[in-house]
């Protein structure tokens, strides 16, 4: 049966560290003892994310890597096994945000979505998996989100991308759980990140950044396997999910104010 790991059994690695939900869990993880391998494009800022664990009971280690280079990521994940301990909790995170107006479909955004936000989390838990199936223990948390449960406007892309990493996640958790490797799926609601600062629509039950890194790392320490929050909010929409479609879609329309003829376009 699968076991939650802690900083004694190894080290964590997260990806989409430099910024957002990614940065705040890497600082929380590295607070509570772990040593974290932090994994995103900008090097500059994993170097000043490293800066700033310094005195915290952990500590951060730069590793940079693009989500969306399978070979990269194999790299990073064997460099991480040899260089600083067996990598024991995977919190992949890395993701973007193209929002698309139906009314001016891109269907590019829908391939540069996926390459980051599915195939990009392939890339890392190819090398995380073979490794942990060796040990015969990890735990890997895939965060993708409550746009995962149904529509929401702009979210065509995104939310397809996140309801695929749930997916996902509930095969891993079937598959891979007799072999001693716990998976968990993180659903956030809409939290203050750069990714967030445009929505053209109301967010209720915003939540900050660090407020939901801890709510992660604290899901973390069991074996559920949602991890989702604020639960006031989340829970509506998993509610809505038993109406009739026509009703929910309805309710999504009047909610976010997109039953208006006149719905301001995305520039």
């Amino acid at each position: 049966m699968a076991n939650f790991s802690n900083p004694e059994t190894g080290v964590a690695w997260v990806t989409g560290a430099s910024s957002g939900i990614g940065r705040d869990v890497a600082l929380r993880l590295a607070r509570d003892g772990w040593t974290v391998a932090a994994t995103a494009r900008r090097r500059e800022e994993l170097d000043a994310l490293a800066t700033e664990a310094n005195g915290l009971a952990g500590k951060i280690i730069a590793c940079e890597g693009d989500v969306t280079d399978h070979t990269g990521m194999t790299r990073v994940a064997l460099d991480i096994e040899r260089n600083e301990g067996p990598i024991a909790l995977c919190v992949l995170n890395a993701g973007v945000y193209l929002p698309i107006d139906a009314r001016d479909f891109k269907a590019d955004a829908f391939e540069t979505t996926f390459a980051v936000n599915l195939t990009g989390v392939a890339n890392c838990l190819e090398p995380a998996i073979a490794a942990m199936k060796a040990r015969g223990r990890g735990q890997i948390a895939l965060v993708a989100s409550v746009t995962g449960y149904g529509g929401l406007p702009t979210s065509s892309a995104y939310g397809a991308s996140k309801a695929a990493l749930i997916n996902l996640a509930e095969t891993l958790r079937i598959e891979l759980d007799p072999i001693g490797i716990l998976v968990q799926v993180v659903n956030p609601g809409f939290i203050d990140t750069p990714a967030t600062k445009h929505n053209p629509f109301p967010m209720p039950a915003l939540m900050s950044s660090p407020d939901a890194a801890d709510r992660i790392v604290t899901g973390l320490k069991s074996r559920g396997f949602e991890i989702t929050f604020p639960r006031r909010f989340t829970y509506v929409l998993k509610a809505l999910d038993f109406l009739p479609a026509r009703w929910r879609l309805a309710l999504v329309r009047r909610a976010t104010g997109w039953n208006r003829a006149d719905s301001t376009p995305l520039d």
